[in-house]
C-alpha cells in the first residue's frame, strides 16, 4: 500500500490573512492569472510588509490559498462582508491545506456535533499523534515548529469567527451568498465549519 501524500505544512505564520487576501483578489479580478497577480502584489507591497522578505512571503501564502477558489468565490472575498470573507478564506486555507482539513472535520466539527463543544491543545496534539502513524513528517518538526503550527491554526479559528478565545467552538452562520457557492461543490464543502446536517441543507436549499 503506497504512503499517502506528505502534508503541506508551510501555514507557520499569518493567521487566516483575510484582510491581505482583499487587495490580491481585487488584482487578480484584473488580471486573471495568478502567477502576475503575485508579481504585482510584491512590487506594488499591495498587502503593506514592512519587509521585501515578509512580503513575498505573505504574498505566495495569499496567492496560493485564493487559487483553490474559483473566480466567483475570488470575488466574494473581495466585495463580500467581512464574515464573508472570513469563512470562504477557512474554505480556502482548508483546501490547500490537508491537514487543516482533516482538523476541521475530524475534530472541530465532530465534536460540536458530539456537544462537546470545547477545544484544547489536548485534542490537536492527539488528532496529531494519531497521523503521525501515517505520515512521518509529522514527527520530523521540531518542537518550535510544531508549537507555531499549532498556534496558527488556533489563531486561524478564532479569526474564522469558529472558536471563541475562551476556547469554545463557535457554530458557522453562512450568508445566503456563501451558501450558493460552497452549495456547488455539495456537502463536503460545509463540513468543514460546525454545522449540523440540518443546517447544512437548509443552507443547500
Amino acid at each position: 500500500m503506497p504512503s499517502p501524500a506528505r502534508y503541506r505544512l508551510s501555514f507557520a505564520a499569518g493567521g487566516l490573512l483575510a484582510r491581505e487576501a482583499v487587495p490580491v483578489a481585487v488584482a487578480y479580478l484584473n488580471i486573471n492569472d495568478w502567477k502576475q497577480t503575485r508579481e504585482v502584489v510584491r512590487q506594488e507591497n499591495l498587502i503593506q510588509q514592512r519587509t521585501e522578505a515578509s512580503a513575498l512571503r505573505i504574498s505566495r501564502e495569499v496567492v496560493q490559498r485564493l487559487s483553490t477558489l474559483d473566480r466567483d468565490e475570488v470575488e466574494l472575498i473581495a466585495d463580500g462582508q467581512a464574515q464573508e470573507r472570513q469563512l470562504m478564506m477557512w474554505n480556502a486555507t482548508c483546501r490547500r491545506y490537508e491537514l487543516i482539513d482533516e482538523f476541521a472535520r475530524e475534530v472541530v466539527r465532530e465534536r460540536y456535533l458530539l456537544m462537546t463543544p470545547t477545544l484544547s491543545h489536548d485534542e490537536y496534539d492527539s488528532f496529531i499523534r494519531s497521523k503521525a502513524l501515517w505520515h512521518e513528517e509529522l514527527n520530523e518538526l521540531s518542537p518550535l515548529t510544531y508549537k507555531k503550527l499549532r498556534a496558527e491554526l488556533f489563531r486561524m479559528l478564532r479569526e474564522a469567527d469558529l472558536l471563541s478565545d475562551g476556547g469554545h467552538i463557535v457554530n458557522a452562520e453562512l450568508s445566503g451568498r456563501l451558501g450558493r457557492l460552497l452549495g456547488r461543490h455539495g456537502k463536503a464543502a460545509f463540513e468543514i465549519y460546525p454545522m449540523t446536517d440540518v443546517e447544512i441543507e437548509q443552507v443547500m436549499a
